[in-house]
Order: structure tokens, then C-alpha cells, then sequence
């Protein structure tokens, strides 16, 4: 048993154990103790500072799939309170992610920006209660001040300031009349609290910039743990779900709440995910994608949806995938090959099978007559019999593989070889007589006989060889451009140690360009995002970007094994 397999099977077996993960059981309880009056509302709170990635799948799945679960609510909410790193760009491809992966919001689009006013006004409300207060502090001063997980921090010497310095200070700073950083507001809670988010932490900061949604109307700024409570509490959120590295924030979550006494949602904490041979930091993407590393962030290496959907990848599969990682309470690190599983599992079940060489030499059968050409009839996808069959042309002059064919064959080798039979897929068992070559030695040509007997299906030759081959016909066959893309990063941990720059990680074979491919002619009614299995290839789309009428462009989704099991296990060895 392989890697993938081995990993495979230990998800599948934790799901049948516990077909409720801890959150069910907490939302099972509070159903039960009628906590929210029997209410089930979720949100899901990105920030349009990048393209979302496989780790926001996850999250969509859970806190969509919830609402769904328990006939309640799911709010699709922007955190947009950084004004400098947001754009409409990203607004607009989270949106179409979102619905593409399967999921719909409750009610409008929101975003924290719509509670911008509120925000200010609870900011007043905690001033007045001298729960908050303007520190002039540099934000290098508070840095150092801010002490260590291991030591306390310093009060800031405006920590005391009055409650009416304070509101005329952060009426001036929301009316413009500050520098970027030349105040902060912030709450006044404890200096020496062992969780370092409890020290004082900053609510409010200055920023003279644009915000894509309300303009100059702004120039200072919710912090997100500032927004993000209140915002769950307007919006009347009962389970606000979140990844790990905000548990410790979860007491800073409680005390706004607590001390605004306002409605109070309950934050729950799970585990993020971390898959192998991936990078899911957004800065680090958004770097690659400014330097060009990639072709941007729908590039088919990324582990974006963007990335994913022009690759060839399913909603379905990976909703599926996310259905196998399940929930969990603590981080660990899911193998990539268990979602490269999930997208062969669900386009075994829908792709059309079709033959394509993407290596071609020609195959000359001498014995054919000339000017004949066959109709064949192909199978369209034996898991589907709904799916049907093609007819497909066959000829005296066709494509295959050119590794297919070994001139000095091992014995191993079943494939197509001197004297050696094979039968060409879905016709004709051949042998090959000669090998033309050109003057510097490369093959050129193949020439071959066929046995007329032996046609598949209808031939009445009981002749049986070992090998199987792919071909398309020659004079019908189309040409197109195809994309073999792998791995982006040859390291499972890319990421792992800070000392060593993640880009050094990158596979320089992620991206190798096939052009003149031979494929069979009815593909030259192909879609862009049409996914097709090359027979004994992979699995394969229609890229629905550079893919042009007369053009065709196709991506490898995946391929119909998981080669990386076999590198992995020599690397063991």
C-alpha cells in the first residue's frame, strides 16, 4: 500500500468513527438548552486582500455547510478594514468562488465596512466607561512597551489620560486632523496579562486611504479584533468559527462584548488546514504572483480556487475532499495526494474518455488500403454506460506514442517493439515490420501490418497480446497545445524552515509546454472547461483562458496515478 492509499484510509476510517465533529456536538448541545432560540447562523468573514485558496474552501465548506446541516443561516461578510491592501478585484473573485464551489449567502453581500459608524460609536461607549483610551505613542513605543509572552508589558504614559481628552482626541483623529500613526486608540484592559492580545491592545489607527468601498468618508480604521466581534454580534451570529491561531483572541472576543453588553455570539476554534508540497500563505502567493513566479493567482499550480477551477478541478471534488479532512481540534498536515485522490475519484465518474498523443511518430500500416477509412465505436466512459459511445476514424496512416514503441525493448516492455504485436485500442491487433529512420538516426516513421481478423469487438481472430496502445488517425486528427502541469513546490514542507527562502522549493518541472499534440477530431467541438481522461494519460481540461476557437489549449488536472507515491517511496528506500 502506497502513501496515498495509507493516508486515504486513515481519513476515511476517523470519519466512520465520528460521523459528528466537535462542533456538531456544541451546536447539538446548544440546540438542545435552546441557547439562540433554537438558531443556527453562521458567516463566513474573508478578507479581499488576496485569492481565496484550498484552506478557504475548507472553511466555506464548514461554515456553509453548517447552516445546511441545521436549516440556519450563512453570512458571506468582507473584513475590509485595511484599506491599503484591499481591492474590488479580489471582492469579485471570492464572490464568484464561492458560488462556484456550490454555496449561497443568506440576505446581501456585507461587509464590516457597513458597520464602520457603529464601530465608532461603541468606541465612544467604551471611552466613556474609561475602557478605552488615544495613546500618542510611536508604534515602535508600544511595540517595546508591549513586553513578552514570558514578561509583562509597560502602561503607556496617556493611559491615563481623562475621558474628555480622550473623546475631543478621537473626534480629531476621525476628522482628519492626525498623520498616519500619530495616535491610536486603544482598550485599556491589563498591561500585565499573561495573554499578550489582552495588553491594551489597539482598536482604532490612522489611515489617510482610499477605501474601496466608502472612499475618503474614513481615515481611521477598525483593527480586525476590534471589528470582528462587534460585526458577528450586529449580524446576530451564534457560532462564530474560526481557525486556531485565534484562540488566544478569543478572551479579547469576549471582553468587547462584555463590555459594550451587547448580543454575545460564542467564537469556536478549529484547526486550519496545512497540506503537504503547499504554500497557503497569502502574502507568500500574492509574492509569487508579483514576481511573475506563477502567471497570476488563477495560474493551475496555484492552490487557489481560481487556480483550481482553471485547472479542471470540480466543486464536487473538492467538497468531497474537505467531507474526508474533517474537523479537527488540532493542526496537522493533510497529504496532498488525498485531494489529487479526490479530483481522480469524481472525473473517473464524469469525464469523457478520449484518445490524444502527445508525443506523436507516425505509424504507416503497409497491408491498409489506401484510400479507406473506418468508423470505430469508443467507449465514452465505462463507469457511465449512460454516456454512450463516439465513432472515431481509423486509417492507413496514424499517431501513437512515442513511447510507446521501443526499439531495444526490456522484458518488460509490452508495448509496441520489431516483430512485437500489440492491439491499438478499440481496433486492430498490428505488428511492426520496420523502423524508417532519418540521417542522423531519429525514427520517423513506424510501418506496420494489421490483421484484418482481429478488429476489436467484431473480429474473429482469437490472437491475444499483451499490450495496449492509444493512436488517433492521421489525417483527422487535430492539433492542439497541451499544458503538463505537476507540483508547484518538490518539498512537502515548502514552508517549513524560516531559515530557508520557500522559493528554493519550487519545481522547475511544474510546467512543461507540449505543442503540435495529436487528439481525435471530435474534440474540435471541446468548451473551454471541459474535462476530458486522455487515455492512459491523465485527466484533462479545456483551459477557460488562452483556450481560442481553431486553438485549443488543455491543461493536465491530474494524473490517472499518483506518480509522487513512487518518488517518495524511493526517497524512503
Amino acid at each position: 500500500m502506497n502513501f496515498m492509499s495509507e493516508n486515504i484510509n486513515e481519513v476515511n476510517n476517523e470519519n466512520k468513527q465520528a460521523s459528528k465533529n466537535f462542533i456538531d456536538e456544541i451546536i447539538d448541545e446548544d440546540l438542545k438548552t435552546n441557547k439562540y432560540n433554537g438558531r443556527v447562523h453562521t458567516r463566513f468573514p474573508p478578507e479581499p486582500n488576496g485569492y481565496l485558496h484550498i484552506g478557504h474552501a475548507k472553511s466555506i465548506c464548514l461554515n456553509f455547510g453548517l447552516a445546511q446541516k441545521y436549516n440556519g443561516s450563512c453570512n458571506l461578510r468582507f473584513d475590509d478594514t485595511n484599506p491599503t491592501k484591499e481591492e474590488q478585484e479580489y471582492v469579485d473573485s471570492i464572490i464568484e468562488d464561492i458560488k462556484w464551489l456550490g454555496f449561497e449567502w443568506d440576505n446581501e453581500v456585507l461587509y464590516a465596512s457597513d458597520y464602520f459608524q457603529q464601530l465608532y460609536e461603541y468606541a465612544i461607549r467604551l471611552i466613556k466607561k474609561g475602557k478605552a483610551y488615544v495613546d500618542s505613542q510611536s508604534a515602535e513605543e508600544i511595540k517595546d512597551t508591549r513586553g513578552t509572552p514570558t514578561e509583562g508589558g509597560k502602561e503607556s504614559p496617556f493611559r491615563n489620560r481623562s475621558v474628555e481628552e480622550n473623546l475631543k482626541l478621537f473626534e480629531k483623529m476621525k476628522a482628519g486632523e492626525f498623520k498616519d500613526g500619530e495616535l491610536v486608540l486603544r482598550a485599556k484592559i491589563d498591561m500585565s496579562s499573561p495573554n499578550m492580545n489582552m495588553r491594551d491592545p489597539i482598536m482604532f489607527r490612522i489611515r489617510h486611504a482610499s477605501h474601496h468601498r466608502t472612499g475618503d468618508k474614513w481615515c481611521i480604521y477598525p483593527m480586525y479584533d476590534w471589528a470582528h466581534g462587534q460585526s458577528d454580534s450586529i449580524e446576530g451570529i451564534t457560532h462564530s468559527i474560526c481557525t486556531l491561531e485565534f484562540e488566544n483572541h478569543r478572551p479579547l472576543y469576549n471582553w468587547f462584548i462584555d463590555e459594550l453588553e451587547i448580543y454575545h455570539p460564542q467564537q469556536i476554534e478549529f484547526a486550519r488546514l496545512n497540506l503537504s508540497y503547499t504554500v497557503l500563505s497569502k502574502r507568500k502567493l500574492l509574492q509569487l504572483v508579483e514576481e511573475k513566479t506563477v502567471s497570476g493567482w488563477d495560474d493551475p499550480r496555484m492552490p487557489t480556487i481560481s487556480g483550481f477551477r482553471r485547472r479542471g478541478y470540480t466543486p464536487e471534488s473538492i467538497r468531497n475532499f474537505a467531507d474526508r479532512v474533517g474537523v479537527a481540534r488540532r493542526d496537522n498536515v493533510i497529504d496532498v495526494s488525498l485531494l489529487e485522490f479526490s479530483i481522480r475519484e469524481d472525473l473517473n465518474k464524469r469525464a469523457k474518455r478520449v484518445m490524444a498523443v502527445l508525443n506523436p511518430i507516425k505509424l504507416v500500416l503497409t497491408n491498409y488500403p489506401d484510400a479507406q477509412i473506418e468508423e470505430l465505436e469508443a467507449v465514452n466512459n465505462p463507469e457511465d454506460p449512460s454516456m454512450g459511445s463516439r465513432m472515431i476514424p481509423f486509417s492507413k496512416e496514424l499517431f501513437i506514442e512515442r513511447d510507446d514503441f521501443m526499439e531495444n525493448p526490456s522484458k518488460k516492455f509490452f508495448r509496441l517493439s520489431p516483430g512485437n504485436e500489440v492491439r491499438l485500442r478499440y481496433a486492430y491487433i498490428i505488428k511492426c515490420e520496420e523502423v524508417i529512420k532519418d540521417d542522423d538516426g531519429n525514427m520517423i516513421e513506424l510501418r506496420c501490418t494489421y490483421d484484418p481478423e482481429t478488429r476489436s469487438g467484431t473480429g474473429t481472430s482469437s490472437k491475444k497480446v499483451k499490450g495496449t496502445i492509444h493512436w488517433v488517425s492521421a489525417k483527422q486528427a487535430i492539433n492542439a497545445e497541451v499544458r503538463l502541469y505537476d507540483r508547484l513546490f518538490n518539498h512537502s514542507d515548502p514552508d517549513g524552515d524560516k531559515e530557508v527562502d520557500f522559493k528554493s522549493h519550487l519545481n522547475p518541472a511544474s510546467l512543461e509546454v507540449v505543442t503540435n499534440c495529436k487528439l481525435e477530431p471530435g474534440l474540435v467541438n471541446a468548451s473551454a472547461g471541459d474535462k476530458f481522461q486522455f487515455e492512459r494519460l491523465g485527466y484533462f481540461c479545456v483551459d477557460i483562458k488562452d483556450s481560442k476557437e481553431g486553438n485549443l489549449v488543455f491543461n493536465r488536472t491530474v494524473t490517472l496515478k499518483d506518480s509522487w507515491a513512487k518518488i517518495q517511496k524511493l526517497d524512503k528506500s
